[in-house]
């Protein structure tokens, strides 16, 4: 008999752009996950200042001003990838900072990437400032070939439209969901293992999930009765935003939204499949 497989393990996680960069580093280290997908990711190339301040209306508060690089650094054992959304200005005591927003993917090497495409799911690229919400939104889909498997799995992970008015449906937010269809088209086959994850920015009960069955997928978290994704840094009483969906094809051997440490206003998402 074959020896059994061992389970590929996937983090999914809005960082909070590092707000609480010393506990989140460590952690994703601690769990050395195969796949990681992170939203709320800046880099910039104008500065060397470690933090930056983000303002926009009465919010304001401290990023970590290349995230991107800072990950990359802890995790040389990945292929890292960075897609920007948009491009904006921030303030350091040095003075004002550009720096790009977007999602960053870090996949084992040893797993191949055999297939790979980003694009945009809401509007186009802002390179000019940050603008009002609704905001630019991409996404990023990678193919990876398990060598031990033999098998081919894709993964496609975004951060959803956030509006000022809520998580509720909207034109836009229907619009992204099938955006997002045609964009995992574009490299998934039928019979390869499919896993849509990220921080959606949506109700349990949204049309979105129902577009996402066309491809066979069920959300994990409202599967398992979990009663939501934010932390206690998070104050608003909507306590949904993340989910971990998969195809049939996908055995689950564990999935687990992580309430403790704490390392971001949300939950880290936790797979663990053949």
């Amino acid at each position: 008999m074959p020896a059994k497989a061992r389970p590929l393990k996937l983090l999914s996680l809005n960082c909070w752009a590092g707000r609480l960069f010393p506990s989140l580093r460590d952690y994703i280290l601690s769990e050395n996950a195969d796949v990681i997908c992170l939203q709320e990711v800046l880099r910039s190339d104008t500065t060397e200042a470690e933090w930056v301040t983000y303002r926009d209306g009465h919010l304001e508060y401290q990023q970590r001003a290349n995230l991107f690089e800072d990950m990359r650094a802890v995790l040389p054992d990945h292929d890292a990838f960075f897609c920007t959304s948009m491009r904006g200005e921030l303030s350091a005591d040095t003075g004002p900072v550009w720096a790009e927003f977007g999602l960053a993917t870090f996949v084992r090497r040893g797993l191949p990437v055999i297939g790979q495409a980003m694009d945009f799911i809401h509007d186009q690229y802002r390179h000019d400032g940050w603008g009002p919400h609704p905001r630019p939104r991409n996404a990023h889909v990678v193919r990876i070939h398990d060598p031990e498997t033999g098998k081919p799995t894709t993964i496609a992970h975004l951060h959803g439209l956030r509006r000022e008015d809520g998580k509720h449906d909207t034109p836009e937010r229907l619009a992204q969901a099938h955006q997002l269809v045609g964009l995992i088209n574009r490299l998934w086959r039928p019979n390869d293992k499919l896993i849509v994850c990220g921080d959606l920015n949506l109700m349990p009960d949204s049309a979105t999930f129902e577009i996402l069955q066309s491809l066979g997928l069920t959300d994990l978290v409202t599967a398992g009765a979990f009663t939501g994704t934010r932390t206690s840094y998070y104050t608003k009483p909507e306590r949904f935003a993340d989910y971990i969906l998969v195809s049939r094809q996908i055995d689950v051997s564990r999935f687990e939204v992580i309430r403790d440490p704490e390392v971001s206003d949300h939950c880290p998402l936790l797979l663990e499949f053949t």
